[in-house]
Order: structure tokens, then C-alpha cells, then sequence
């Protein structure tokens, strides 16, 4: 499985995507943007270009003439996709730690990019998972279906989220307010949100790796 990884990070993914976050990530420097958007560039670009890369190298049947399990696949390629999402998160993190620093007095209409705002993107990534990984696996080729339902799930995640923190007066004092200066609760909403990212892509691996038991391989 260890080998797998390293294949589609050595051969199957373009150097460029690897690089692509610290370029992309640096909208996080935008003064008071809707952040949500930051993390949704993967989902939008990232994704779309990786799955469309593997089925044009004919990534499927090269891998499938390896000695190696269906399960193996399976794991080695959510742990590809769960590497590149922490890439992006990571590097977004870290310029989001600029912005604070840069704008410490600017007023967010949006979710400013304090921890608690990091575990709701775990959040979204991890409904991202649950839903285009196993949609994927029913053929593990044909990904347009899976990929189109997956970002509408996540999408549709940000957006309530964000208008229950503009509606809200107590959900934006938490994440814009007061609340944002208490530690405790801030690094409690990010674990929770990497709890659930955890929970639900290892959810989503068992699902598909069942279903891409039943895959025909030609």
C-alpha cells in the first residue's frame, strides 16, 4: 500500500498540484473574504484534474496488474486524496495565520480564519469524502457523477454554515467575537472537526473498498 502512495505522488499527480496550494492558498491574505472558498478551490480544481489524470494514464488497469489487493488500492488512493486535502488545509492554515496577524482589527462579516473556522473546513472535506468516495468506487472509473455530487454536498455544507454564522448572533460571537479569543474553545471545535473529517473518510473508505470488490476490471 506504501508503494501505491508513492506511485500516484511520483508518477500519477503533476508535480504542479503538489505546488498549487501555496500559490492558490495565498486568497487566504484577502482582508475579510469568504474563506470557505479557499479550501473549495480542491474540491473544484485539484480533484477533477488528479481523477481526470489517472483515468487518461490508465491508471485503473496498470495498478490492477500489481500484486496487490482491491482493498490495497482502495486505501492507498484515499490516502493520496486525504494527503492532498491536508496540503491544502495546512498551507491555507498557515496564511490564515498571516491574515489574523496582518488585519488584527479588521471586522469579518465572513468567518475569520481562527481555529474554529478551520474545523468547520475539516467538516466540509469530510462530507466531501463521504460522498465521492464511495459514489466513485461503484465503477472506479467514472468519477464526473461522484465528483459533481461530492462538491454540491460540500458547497451546500459552507453555505448553510456560513448563513447560520451571518443569521446567528451567538454562532458569530463564537467564531468572530468573543469566542475567538478563547482558546479552549476554538482548539475544541477544530478537533471536533478533525474527529468527524477522520470518522467519515475512513466511513467512506470502508464503502468503497466493499463496493470496488464487486468492480469487473477489463
Amino acid at each position: 500500500m506504501y508503494n501505491l502512495v508513492w506511485k500516484d505522488l511520483k508518477l500519477g499527480i503533476n508535480p504542479a498540484f503538489l505546488l498549487f496550494p501555496l500559490v492558490l492558498n495565498a486568497l487566504m491574505l484577502i482582508p475579510g473574504w469568504i474563506y470557505f472558498i479557499v479550501p473549495m478551490y480542491f474540491c473544484w480544481i485539484t480533484m477533477p484534474n488528479i481523477f481526470g489524470g489517472f483515468r487518461a494514464q490508465n491508471d485503473l488497469m496498470f495498478t490492477a496488474m500489481m500484486p496487490v489487493t482491491k482493498k490495497d488500492i482502495v486505501k492507498a488512493r484515499v490516502s493520496v486524496i486525504v494527503i492532498m486535502e491536508l496540503l491544502h488545509l495546512v498551507t491555507a492554515m498557515i496564511y490564515g495565520i498571516f491574515t489574523l496577524r496582518l488585519y488584527p482589527n479588521l471586522t469579518y462579516y465572513f468567518f475569520a480564519p481562527h481555529m474554529g473556522f478551520w474545523g468547520l473546513c475539516f467538516v466540509m472535506l469530510a462530507i466531501y469524502n463521504l460522498v465521492f468516495i464511495p459514489l466513485f468506487y461503484k465503477t472506479a472509473y467514472k468519477f464526473g457523477g461522484a465528483m459533481c455530487a461530492s462538491i454540491t454536498a460540500a458547497m451546500l455544507f459552507a453555505g448553510v454554515a456560513q448563513w447560520v454564522g451571518i443569521q446567528s448572533p451567538r454562532v458569530n460571537d463564537i467564531f468572530n467575537g468573543s469566542g475567538a479569543d478563547h482558546t479552549a474553545l476554538q482548539l475544541s471545535l477544530l478537533i471536533a472537526g478533525i474527529a468527524i473529517f477522520i470518522a467519515f473518510t475512513l466511513i467512506a473508505y470502508r464503502i468503497g473498498a466493499k463496493r470496488f470488490l464487486k468492480v469487473e476490471i477489463l
